[in-house]
């Protein structure tokens, strides 16, 4: 299971072949109930020892969603047990492992809508719910599918997966310090693609936007608005939500072109609109948002880095 012990995120994703070669027995032998109940376990103890993103989940969960006692202690474990699901269910559904899962579709009428106005698009997402199984799902959509994300699996973990799992349907951007990324998000638009990003991380030293999300000022990459703002292509904000251990909910948002839109083509505009549609999903589904590190402004004074 990925460790999510972090000061503050680096980009970087710490776990072991071992862990992964475990899981990836059960399901070959039991499918998912084994591993589930595996992954309990797994999750207890990093409910019990993963002190710093303790820190972060319980300030989320307390001071700003604003639970308090035992519902924010059971809130924080579900954290845990339903991100480590998130793995599994992504190596289950790429591996092509035998499952039971069901899905509910909002709005893929207006991805499909944006694949016929032959302009690409871009779709924005948060870390909350499973990408991974959203990526996946894209695929029903008959068009090329990008996904911008930084490299952060180590090399063994990454060749493993892939020997288990074959390449993602998706070509993944890589996100580098140069700006090579760019030019191949440009292409990707040129060429009708769909492009998707997460919008709610990012790097030390890029460029970012403040703005008030739950009650708190905290920090967003710039990117992916400002794109959405100099670019004529429709922008839906999609999430792929858990509501069972069987049953996926994916939601999109109707494409629209902000470049064309008066007062809203600028990237403060966009991300506002953004946050409006993450928090509608994290009061929705509390326990599924996975940035485990300080977030908020406040949150980095009370969790020092």
């Amino acid at each position: 299971m990925e460790s999510i012990a972090m000061s503050d995120w680096d980009g970087s994703s710490k776990a072991n072949t071992t862990g992964y070669r475990i899981f990836i027995m059960l399901l070959k032998m039991g499918g998912t109930g084994p591993a589930y109940l595996l992954l309990r376990f797994v999750a207890f103890y990093y409910f019990l020892f993963s002190a710093r993103a303790n820190r972060a989940i319980r300030y989320y969960l307390r001071q700003r969603l604003h639970f308090s006692g035992l519902k924010a202690i059971r809130l924080r474990y579900c954290n845990y047990y339903w991100f480590g699901q998130a793995l599994i269910d992504r190596i289950v559904l790429m591996a092509g492992i035998k499952n039971k899962f069901t899905f509910n579709f909002d709005g893929e009428a207006y991805l499909k809508e944006m694949v016929a106005g032959g302009k690409g698009g871009l779709l924005l997402s948060a870390h909350i719910g499973n990408w991974e199984i959203a990526g996946h799902l894209l695929k029903r959509l008959n068009t090329k599918i990008h996904i911008v994300m930084y490299d952060g699996e180590q090399q063994q973990i990454k060749e493993y997966l892939n020997s288990v799992t074959g390449e993602r349907n998706a070509h993944i951007i890589i996100i580098k310090d140069a700006i090579s990324h760019i030019y191949e998000i440009m292409e990707a638009l040129n060429n009708n693609e769909l492009v998707c990003m997460h919008s709610d991380r990012f790097l030390p030293g890029n460029k970012t936007l403040s703005a008030d999300f739950l009650g708190a000022p905290a920090a967003f990459p710039a990117g992916p608005f400002t794109i959405a703002a100099k670019l004529a292509v429709p922008v839906s904000f999609v999430f792929a939500l858990k509501e069972s251990a069987t049953h996926y909910h994916f939601f999109a948002t109707p494409g629209a072109i902000y470049k064309d839109r008066p007062q809203k083509d600028n990237p403060e505009a966009i991300l506002a609109d953004f946050i409006e549609q993450v928090t509608l999903k994290v009061q929705q589904y509390p326990d599924q948002w996975y940035n485990y590190y300080p977030f908020w402004e406040k949150d980095k004074r009370i969790n020092p880095s």
